[in-house]
């Protein structure tokens, strides 16, 4: 009988964002198949530890761990024998290369890549950045930001900048209306790279139309036009390309794959600052 979804158990030390980011990325090549995901993190105590063995058992299934903690693993290790659950630790092969390299950690460190330190400041300092210059505000000031994105009505702007902030990259967005002048401060950028997201019209109908049903607003606005849709897209397409913007079309990535060529992209315009200094 075929298996169409299966318990994971996802048990960290920590916020479990990288359990979750690593089982996610294998579950995907898996078509028809989904995972039944069991969090739980900021396991640090054994009480926390014994209260996350006890539902592995109610709901046998894959374990994944990260503990840095070795008495916390063993325990858990041990467990999942004898529940008869596969378990491994996801961390575990890494630590070991790290330690072959470089030697053992002095001391395990839970929880250690979300201290406050200047990365993270850096990250909540992006943060607060592109909130503040979302969807054109304050474009007096993009010459502070890393990345200005421009585009159409959803081409993903925002959340793509969000992510961007995330990773530590001060971001602004601008939409492209047509018809419309820029601000005179984004023709004497220099610091910011720009880059013009594209999408096919067809998407950008998709996307506009679920937007107005949830809004309960009228689906037959010339928003969703297709005839219009498309000039917009080629009126900004042509606006890109008169300033020498690099393109990214988003129609088939994900806010991930777009976040991950755009900081490509930025790497390269940083690398232009460097070599004519």
């Amino acid at each position: 009988m075929a298996r169409h979804h299966f318990n994971l158990h996802l048990v960290s030390d920590a916020t479990g964002e990288t359990l979750i980011a690593a089982s996610r990325a294998v579950s995907a090549q898996y078509q028809g198949i989904c995972s039944l995901e069991h969090v739980y993190p900021m396991v640090r105590s054994v009480a926390q530890l014994d209260k996350a063995i006890a539902e592995i058992e109610a709901a046998p299934g894959m374990v994944l761990f990260t503990l840095v903690d070795p008495q916390h693993a063993q325990r858990l290790t041990e467990a999942c024998a004898r529940i008869g659950a596969p378990c491994l630790s996801v961390l575990a092969p890494i630590m070991t290369l790290f330690e072959s390299y470089i030697g053992p950690a002095v001391k395990p460190r839970p929880g250690a890549q979300h201290m406050l330190n200047a990365d993270y400041f850096r990250r909540i300092d992006a943060l607060n950045f592109t909130m503040m210059h979302d969807d054109g505000q304050q474009s007096e000031s993009y010459e502070a930001a890393d990345v200005v994105l421009m585009g159409v009505s959803r081409t993903s702007k925002t959340p793509t900048s969000i992510y961007l902030a995330n990773r530590g990259v001060k971001t602004a967005n601008l939409p492209f209306v047509p018809n419309t002048p820029l601000p005179k401060s984004i023709e004497k950028l220099r610091n910011p790279l720009v880059v013009g997201l594209l999408a096919s019209p067809e998407r950008i109908v998709q996307i506009r139309a679920n937007r107005l049903l949830s809004l309960h607003a009228d689906p037959e606005s010339p928003y969703v036009d297709r005839r219009l849709v498309a000039e917009e897209v080629a009126q900004s397409r042509k606006l890109f390309e008169e300033h020498g913007w690099p393109t990214i079309d988003v129609t088939r990535r994900s806010i991930e794959e777009t976040a991950a060529a755009i900081i490509d992209l930025h790497k390269l315009h940083k690398l232009k600052f460097i070599s004519a200094a």
